[in-house]
């Protein structure tokens, strides 16, 4: 039986956002139905709603920081229960055959990757997004979420916590002794920062805004704050940092960041570019120094990042929105003008059929 909801929706190009009723597909045998309770707002959202991917279709409900309670499940559903909270992020659906998929590197598929925003899946019925009151899965995208953990500040990990988190943990940055840079303290770059304290790292946060230099140290706990106004700066801190995690797509130049890298330092790119890349390959050379670049993380990695969350009591900061205030809220955050992140509060605020 297909299941009747109601939701926020973009009907074409323009991108505003109006309520939306519509019939998602049927819980399968592998399937999740989710009422959800809470979803981030991200930057991507507003490049669905606009259509810059060429892959929406309209009307398109965005949203994938999910977290809600699971309602129903599929006769072959092992992995969770009626009741059980659960997370969902951008993944919906994978070939599950490719090198990478069987390496449990899904965010990687070589094949097929539908990200949960409003695109088709293979089936050709539309995979609507979180900005709903309710959603429906395959089990393997589902992450079962920590019993302690709030649901509003944990929704935004299952995109840009997990963004961050799961570098962090390829380059074995998970254990105290490195130096970690982090370029941007936005939605991304708090969590990075508070990972990276929780890891027991020295934490260097790099912005631009010298406002950021009192929260950066006094309440996120990072050891450091580097200006990059001030060229001066990126002078006294030379080859000092092990990594750098950069969250900004900004235009910048990238010789004065890799400066920074120690030996064998790896300068790690989380967030596309406006521009493409100039680098002097000589600082490179030199320093034995590395650019890499990463994208989301497996739902293995979303698991154990949650449960880390649950134990260390990590969450995001956010601003904790109703539904009718989302059009404005991509206007704030076209601007830069969130703090950290934006959250729907789904369960209070969204309309009801």
């Amino acid at each position: 039986m297909s299941i009747q909801t109601i939701g926020y929706a973009a009907y074409d190009a323009l991108g505003l956002l109006k309520p939306f009723k519509f019939e998602l597909q049927k819980c399968g045998s592998d399937d999740v139905h989710i009422r959800i309770v809470a979803c981030g707002v991200c930057a991507t959202d507003i490049n669905i709603v606009k259509n810059i991917y060429q892959v929406s279709k309209y009307p398109v409900v965005p949203g994938h920081e999910i977290v809600g309670y699971v309602e129903a499940v599929g006769e072959n559903v092992t992995k969770v229960k009626r009741g059980d909270k659960v997370g969902v992020g951008i993944l919906a659906e994978t070939c599950g055959t490719c090198v990478c998929c069987v390496k449990k590197l899904e965010q990687y598929c070589q094949s097929h990757v539908l990200r949960s925003l409003g695109c088709s899946l293979k089936d050709g019925s539309v995979f609507q997004g979180g900005y709903a009151r309710d959603i429906v899965c395959h089990e393997n995208y589902v992450a079962r979420f920590p019993a302690n953990l709030d649901m509003y500040e944990g929704a935004s990990l299952m995109c840009a916590g997990i963004t961050v988190y799961s570098p962090l943990k390829k380059y074995e940055l998970d254990k105290p002794g490195k130096k970690l840079g982090v370029i941007g303290l936005g939605g991304l770059g708090h969590m990075a920062v508070k990972f990276g304290v929780a890891f027991g790292l020295e934490v260097t946060v790099i912005s631009h805004s010298e406002k950021k230099r009192e929260e950066a140290l006094g309440v996120l706990g990072a050891h450091k704050f580097i200006n990059s106004t001030d060229l001066k700066n990126f002078d006294e801190a030379k080859d000092s940092l092990d990594f750098i995690i950069d969250t900004v797509n900004f235009e910048k130049d990238m010789d004065m960041y890799l400066s920074l890298l120690s030996v064998d330092g790896t300068l790690m790119i989380v967030a596309i570019p406006e521009k493409p890349l100039a680098v002097n390959v000589s600082l490179l050379l030199k320093s034995r120094r590395n650019i890499a670049g990463s994208i989301l993380g497996s739902i293995e990695e979303v698991e154990e990042m949650l449960e880390f969350c649950g134990t260390n009591n990590i969450g995001a900061m956010i601003e904790k929105i109703s539904m009718d205030y989302i059009n404005t809220a991509y206007e704030r955050l076209a601007k830069s003008d969130v703090h950290y992140r934006f959250v729907l509060d789904i369960e209070n605020t969204c309309p009801r059929i």
